[in-house]
């Protein structure tokens, strides 16, 4: 399976964290890939993000969003699912990229959703549509977990 490179950049498009991940699959819209959590473990809400935690992280060209499915690296079971709200990714063969745009959404294991970062979204001072663009993004993130249907 191809190695990507994930590029997380701001919104100047310099890097702010970059990582390599193993595709799992492609389609004209999407690319899914499979990384491990390289930091050193962390508190994070009610679970602890662990080094080599499993990620099954989802990127979309044609939304603003990206959702990473969080996993155990001792037991395998679900955490909960990160997504980030950003400008919509760029895939190219070898690696994907996107502009994060702060404001976050947790998805806990039994559906309890947080929504995070509101002040670092704030400090941004993004234009109307750029804010409209991440509004919506959440909406549609709040939508999914709400019907338990995937985004298409």
């Amino acid at each position: 399976m191809p190695v990507m490179k994930i590029l997380k950049k701001n919104l100047a498009e310099e890097i702010l964290w970059q990582y390599d991940g193993v595709e799992l699959r492609r389609d004209e819209t999407s690319v899914t890939v499979e990384a491990f959590f390289n930091r050193d473990d962390l508190p994070f809400q009610e679970i602890i993000l662990k080094r080599n935690d499993r990620f099954v992280e989802t990127f979309y060209t044609d939304k603003w969003y990206n959702i990473f499915e969080i996993y155990d690296r001792d037991d395998g079971k679900l955490k909960g699912w990160y997504c980030n709200i950003t400008k919509p990714a760029v895939i190219q063969d070898g690696s994907v990229s996107y502009v994060d745009l702060a404001l976050d959404l947790w998805v806990s294991a039994n559906g309890k959703r947080t929504v995070l970062d509101e002040d670092e979204l704030e400090e941004l001072n993004l234009n109307e549509a750029l804010k409209r663009n991440v509004f919506e993004g959440l909406r549609e993130l709040e939508d999914y977990f709400e019907s338990k249907k995937p985004p298409q």
